[in-house]
């Protein structure tokens, strides 16, 4: 019996409310978000580049794989963190030896806060309406 090697590894990050679906694959370390380049897709901002495939960097595996991911909701911040943790989840799937270095550097970690909900009788989700003694 021949062992089926599976090639796409697949993950999913999530923030506020940006949700990024990642699959990577065995490749020269290119970045295709929503069918456009990483760097177009990000506006060229390094700082977002480089959060996105910090999981990479951590483990200096940048020209590895392919990264293949489809972002929606939120922003481009929300959107390159939401990169990272599915990113990171994905290497997890290639090799669980890899959790570790990438536990320690949080990127396993999930950011949880989201918008506060808005309460009656407010004008935002604290905001009062302004006091009048008289």
């Amino acid at each position: 019996m021949t062992g089926i090697i599976k090639l796409i590894y697949t993950g999913t990050g999530r923030r506020k409310s940006a949700i990024a679906r990642v699959r990577i694959k065995p490749g020269t370390g290119q970045l295709l978000i929503n069918n456009k380049l990483g760097e177009e897709y990000l506006q060229y901002n390094p700082n977002y580049l480089k959060q996105s495939i910090s999981p990479l960097s951590i483990l200096g595996l940048q020209s590895k794989y392919d990264i293949y991911v489809n972002a929606y909701g939120g922003g481009l911040t929300g959107q390159a963190e939401a990169i990272k943790l599915g990113l990171a989840r994905s290497l997890c799937l290639v090799n669980p030896d890899y959790r570790i270095p990438l536990k320690i550097e949080g990127t396993l970690k999930r950011d949880a806060r989201i918008k506060e909900r808005r309460k009656y009788g407010l004008r935002k989700a604290r905001k009062a309406p302004q006091f009048s003694k008289r």
